[in-house]
Order: structure tokens, then C-alpha cells, then sequence
């Protein structure tokens, strides 16, 4: 293991997870997630979090998870520097892993807040080739589905649905298409990981499809629940 513990921002969503995963094959020591949950739409900087959620894959995980709450735009930062510090503060962090693929804003502002705080920033999954990303998760044993899609040409079929590489193949396909980022980092859509290699039990989920527009639906999870990986509980959306 390397000589400074780590804490992974996680949202739930393949980027912090998949950088979870690298982090810890790397040999790096991950003693806390944590995770802003803003209590509006469109934040530029967060994704929208279900903490029930985050709370069953930090179990499953066995990392703990910290929480903080966003009301105002305005504390975006505010909060993510008040975040970075208790926990700092409580569990002697010294570094921070990001999952940022292309967003310089979210890059940037990670960076000046850890430099600010005195902690070392990584963000492994950086200017990544994004066909290459997704393909690289499915071979990775990385499984998640759809939560939210919000562009032309994603099909909504994919929603609730934990994808496989054929699926994968098509989102490429449509993206080359229509125009679209093929990973979601323009916020084309919105994920939640249910198992990885280093999940003990899989995410289980249940729930519905809401089409919110011609070209933005949401999956609604109705139930979730841990369950262990060798038996046949079905995943239903």
C-alpha cells in the first residue's frame, strides 16, 4: 500500500467507481468515501446522488461514507471545502482520488480546493479516449445501468438496464451518430453501478421508467437492496 490514505468523492456513477477500482489496484489505501447530495436540479459540479444508494454500495464496498448536503448553488464549493476538510480532519486523509473525464471545471475546482487544503489531487481517469472508457468497463467487470438520459438519440430503452458490451457497442454506435459524448460527460446521462470486483454483495434494484420529454426519461427506484452475487435475484426495472 502506498504511505498516504486516500478518499475517493463518490457519487455512485462509474466514474468514481471505476476510479475506486484503479485506485485500489494500484495499491493505494481508500479509508473514506464521501459525497455532496445537492438538493436541486442541474448542479454543474455534482451529480444528483440517491443516498440510500450510496449507503448500500458503502456497504457493500466496507468504506465508509460522509455526507454533506447541498441547498444553494452559491456553497457548491463552500460545502465541497467543508467536506474535504472534516474528513481530513477526522480520518487523516492525504490525498483525494477524482473521477473528472473532461470537465475542466470540475477538474480545476477539485484541484485549487485539495491544493488549498494542503492534500494531494489525482484524477486518473483524465482525457481518457471515452469509446476506449466504456468499452474498458464492461471488460472490467464493471456493471451499471442508466439512471437518467437527457439527449437526442440515447435510447431509452437503456434505462434500468445493467448494460453488457452489445448494448456498450450500440451506445457508441448512436453517439458516433448523433453527436453525443459517448461516456455522458456532457451530462447526456446519469449512472449507478450495482457490482464490481471489489463489491462483496451486488446492488439489487426495482423500479420504473418516467419519460419526463421527447428526449429525457428517468429510471425510478422504487426498492434496493444488497444481495449476494451467486444467487439468481433478478435485477427488474
Amino acid at each position: 500500500k502506498y504511505s498516504y490514505d486516500c478518499i475517493i468523492p463518490f457519487s455512485g456513477g462509474k466514474d468514481s467507481t471505476y476510479t475506486l477500482q484503479w485506485a485500489l489496484l494500484q495499491g493505494f489505501e481508500i479509508i473514506v468515501l464521501s459525497s455532496i447530495v445537492p438538493r436541486y436540479d442541474y448542479s454543474m459540479l455534482y451529480h444528483r446522488p440517491v443516498e440510500k444508494l450510496l449507503r448500500l454500495q458503502s456497504i457493500s464496498l466496507g468504506i465508509p461514507l460522509e455526507l454533506e448536503y447541498l441547498d444553494n448553488l452559491e456553497e457548491e464549493l463552500t460545502v465541497l471545502r467543508r467536506l474535504l476538510l472534516r474528513v481530513k480532519q477526522e480520518y487523516g486523509i492525504r490525498a483525494v482520488f477524482a473521477g473528472a473525464l473532461l470537465s475542466d471545471y470540475q477538474r480545476m475546482r477539485f484541484s485549487l480546493i485539495c491544493e488549498e487544503l494542503g492534500l494531494k489531487s489525482f484524477t486518473p481517469l483524465w482525457r481518457i479516449d471515452q469509446v476506449k472508457y466504456m468499452r474498458e468497463l464492461v471488460e472490467n467487470r464493471v456493471k451499471f445501468m442508466l439512471l437518467s438520459i437527457n439527449t437526442y438519440g440515447l435510447p431509452k430503452k437503456f434505462l434500468g438496464k445493467v448494460l453488457d458490451v452489445r448494448d456498450v457497442e450500440e451506445i457508441i454506435i448512436c453517439a458516433r451518430r448523433y453527436g453525443f459524448n459517448p461516456a455522458f460527460e456532457g451530462g447526456e446521462a446519469e449512472t449507478l453501478v450495482v457490482d464490481t470486483p471489489f463489491f462483496a454483495q451486488r446492488l439489487v434494484v426495482n423500479g420504473h421508467v418516467v419519460e419526463k420529454g421527447p428526449y429525457e426519461a428517468v429510471f425510478i427506484i422504487e426498492d434496493a437492496f444488497l444481495a449476494p452475487k451467486n444467487t439468481n435475484c433478478d435485477l427488474l426495472g
